[in-house]
């Protein structure tokens, strides 16, 4: 055990769209080496964020009809959900529009230029919007991005370059001297032969054909590379100072840097592995200890993309089979260098295989036998047998295993060593029957030492699960009563006494419920009907009403139409489809009630700027008074109109 720092980052989700469960397994990943490392005593540093800068982002914003900045704003909050939904125990979200952010990325685009890094030219090349990246004629083969497959477009335009070529040498030699440093080792091989000794090309760091990005202050409308911008994250988020050298950086960031590991998708380790080290190089700061490149998940056997249909989502998927299921598939079934598979099926069976058989029976059958024999009191295990040693030892080997393995990054190995314990111990119990010991008193002793070890294999097995599923671990840990939960306490023979002997269990309880794989199916695809259902009719072309009486625009100018913001609303009592809200015209304040309680909350509305009719005649609704309504369209489904945040109130709506 150990209080030595350690600092992992997970690369920053783009902030374009909600992540799916392929998107998700990196910080369910990172968050178990997190737990893990803080169970061995290392003082952890774990960030996560969002990267939120980019023409598609723009791009994006352009669509929705809204600023980037309010774009971005919400996709970080739904990403944000999801990683806390995971159970994600980052110690820093950071969001590249962060102010400091922003302004330290300024500072080290002024250092690359006054150091001669950079230099001004004109780019003409192939790009792809979606990976932010640029290619040459020779790697944009068939007009194609070689990352994602989508096509590219041709860009001119003025821009900046990085001299990567003159720090070519010294990273193709910096990798092969440090051979831990990108892993797996195939990972290692590809970018080295592909890029480095193919001849590495300077590196476009500014864009003029969109706005959305960091400005180069002294050269408008130049704005920051978006990889400069993201890659940089990993030092402004612990507070590197580009004015400094490493040696005056504050104690916090030489506390942590160099980072222990970056885990990434395998996608993005060009970036990582060649341009990232190049720039902490020219910042003179020393390199992440660790590189870990891991793999995809796919669907069945294609990679999850919402044009294919095939995308699944980690929220949607821990609302079915709740969080533990999640985390625990994602773990135990993505190899360490190739791409893994997930399916409804294989979610399905690796539960009840695993979870509810292997785990879940184990701790409430050994809970259910000390009930009834023992009145759930430990008994002292004074009645050993060679058997008992089997056991002990299978117990001492996964925690040796797992510890290797998570060493290495190599987490199924890990849980498989776990598993291996579990089910060593539901054969444990088929050897020594205690419902046949239970009926022979003389037996009695060998009865309570079994389950002792029985017991104690289990406390055993929820320290080492911890990491992995905290929530399962922490739900075994309960039903156990009174016993140690740290790392320490377990690992070696001699450490296999955590139960005391006397103590109370707790009552026993269903851990993970066993799924029924057709019923769960048909609900799944029910579900998924329906949705694909109302969003074909949520697309289809409306018909044109009829009778509808035409007026002038004497009478339309009648209608007074303001914009207002929303400064507090609640439900209204005993009326299931009515909130109350409070409005700000600018001009004056008032209350408006509005029928719209089944599709938005009040937070939903907070904050927010709408259009209300402002000379409407005051209305009584369930007892309550109105002096307005507010602008929204639809029937089946209503949906306010919001405006621009920006927008000032009390306007006019013409």
């Amino acid at each position: 055990m150990c209080n030595k720092p350690f600092y992992l980052t997970t690369a920053i989700a783009y902030a374009s769209q909600k992540p799916h469960f392929g998107n998700t397994y990196e910080v369910i990943l990172s968050d178990a080496v997190a737990r893990w490392r803080r169970q061995q005593g290392y003082d952890v540093f774990f960030m996560t964020g969002t990267d939120e800068h980019g023409q598609k982002i723009e791009n994006c914003a352009k669509d929705a009809g809204i600023t980037p900045q309010l774009y971005v704003d919400g996709v970080a909050g739904e990403i944000r959900r999801i990683w806390d939904l995971m159970g994600a125990s980052y110690d820093k979200f950071i969001r590249t529009t962060d102010a400091d952010h922003v302004s330290t990325v300024q500072k080290v685009f002024r250092r690359f230029l006054a150091q001669g890094d950079i230099y001004k030219g004109s780019y003409e090349g192939w790009y792809c919007t979606p990976c932010e990246s640029f290619f040459t004629d020779t790697q944009a083969e068939g007009g194609k991005c070689p990352d994602c497959g989508r096509p590219v477009e041709r860009a001119h335009e003025e821009a900046y370059f990085f001299k990567m070529s003159k720090y070519a040498d010294w990273l193709l030699e910096y990798i092969e001297q440090n051979p831990g440093f990108i892993e797996p080792e195939s990972r290692k091989k590809e970018m080295v032969n592909n890029f480095l000794k193919a001849g590495l090309q300077d590196l476009c760091l500014s864009r003029t054909s969109f706005k959305w990005g960091i400005e180069i202050t002294e050269d408008p409308p130049h704005i920051i590379y978006v990889w400069l911008d993201a890659l940089l994250n990993y030092i402004t988020g612990i507070g590197y100072d580009p004015d400094k050298t490493y040696e005056e950086q504050s104690e916090h960031f030489k506390k942590y840097w160099p980072a222990d590991v970056h885990i990434i998708g395998k996608d993005i380790l060009r970036f990582h592995t060649i341009y990232w080290p190049i720039f902490l190089h020219a910042l003179g700061l020393p390199m992440p200890q660790k590189i870990f490149g891991h793999p995809w998940f796919l669907f069945g056997t294609d990679k999850m993309s919402k044009s294919r249909g095939n995308v699944i989502y980690a929220d949607k998927l821990a609302e079915e089979f709740g969080v533990d299921c999640v985390r625990y598939y994602a773990l135990a079934e993505m190899p360490y260098a190739n791409d893994g598979s997930i399916t409804y099926e294989s979610v399905i069976s690796r539960f009840n295989t695993d979870l509810v058989n292997t785990l879940g029976n184990l701790v409430k059958r050994t809970l259910d036998m000390g009930a009834k024999y023992f009145d759930s009191t430990v008994q002292a295990p004074t009645a050993k047998e060679p058997l008992d040693d089997e056991l002990i030892a299978a117990a001492v080997n996964a925690c040796a295993v797992s510890a290797k393995a998570m060493e290495e990054y190599r987490i199924a190995d890990a849980l498989t060593a776990i598993f291996e314990m579990l089910r060593r111990a539901n054969k444990y119990i088929d050897e020594t029957t205690p419902w046949a010991l239970a009926k022979e008193e003389e037996k009695r002793e060998r009865l309570g030492t079994v389950l002792y070890n029985l017991l104690e294999t289990i406390r055993w097995g929820a320290v080492l699960l911890t990491p992995f599923i905290p929530e399962g671990a922490a739900a075994i840990f309960e039903q156990l009563g009174n016993v140690p939960a740290d790392y320490a306490t377990i690992g070696t023979a001699d450490l296999f006494c955590g139960m005391k002997a006397g103590e109370k269990t707790g009552a026993s309880r269903v851990l993970y419920a066993r799924i029924d794989e057709a019923k769960k199916l048909a609900e799944i695809e029910a579900a998924r009907a329906a949705a694909e259902a109302a969003k074909a009719a949520a697309e289809a072309k409306p018909e044109k009403p009829e009778g509808i009486a035409q007026i002038g625009i004497e009478d339309f100018m009648n209608v007074e139409l303001r914009t207002a913001k929303v400064l507090a609303c609640e439900p209204v009592k005993k009326a299931k489809k009515l909130l109350k809200l409070q409005i700000d015209l600018g001009y004056e304040q008032r209350q408006v009630v509005s029928g719209i309680a089944k599709w938005y909350t009040p937070d939903d509305l907070i904050g927010k700027k709408i259009i209300i009719v402002a000379n409407l005649k005051p209305a009584t609704l369930c007892g309550v008074e109105s002096n307005g309504m507010i602008l929204a369209s639809g029937e089946e489904n209503v949906r306010v109109v919001f405006l621009d945040p920006e927008t000032p109130l009390g306007e006019r709506v013409r």
